[in-house]
């Protein structure tokens, strides 16, 4: 399926109101329920790059964002250039996350492609489990060509 095609049935209301989906590589799929770790990190580091960023860049919080003509994620955190967010979902980022619990293969490997074949420059994967931050650098054509992991009390 195409973005444009994805984007007009959601406006149409085709899907549940309460049904968390997003647009992967053309295919619809369904978003993991978030757990306690989960949405305690994605509140830290929104008030973390908020209070850092200020009117610099907007921070956007599980909010579409179009990657390709095939692909609408929802990362968990978008740090995207100002723009009026009612004109059309962001296409360009600088640095975009997911948070991890049950979803680290897919955000390890589906939206690792996503995001790079997108020329994201940094791309995070927060391991709640794990405690550490896979900080994805220097984007190919579908993978980043430098991966550096952060633990607890180092700065990124």
């Amino acid at each position: 399926m195409r973005r444009v095609e994805y984007d007009r049935l959601v406006d149409q209301g085709f899907f549940d109101e309460d049904e968390k989906i997003e647009l992967l590589e053309g295919v619809i799929v369904q978003m993991t329920p978030q757990g306690l770790g989960h949405a305690a990190s994605i509140e830290e580091l929104t008030h973390l790059l908020v209070l850092a960023l200020a009117t610099r860049a907007r921070v956007r919080v599980q909010l579409p964002f179009a990657a390709s003509d095939i692909s609408e994620p929802e990362p968990d955190l978008a740090v995207v250039p100002p723009a009026d967010p009612r004109r059309s979902h962001p296409e360009q980022a600088f640095l975009l996350i997911e948070v991890a619990e049950s979803s680290l293969n897919k955000d390890r490997r589906v939206k690792t492609r996503i995001y790079a074949a997108a020329a994201i420059p940094e791309y995070w994967v927060v391991d709640v489990s794990g405690r550490t931050i896979e900080v994805r650098t220097d984007p190919g054509e579908d993978r980043y060509r430098q991966v550096r992991i952060a633990h607890p009390g180092e700065t990124i």
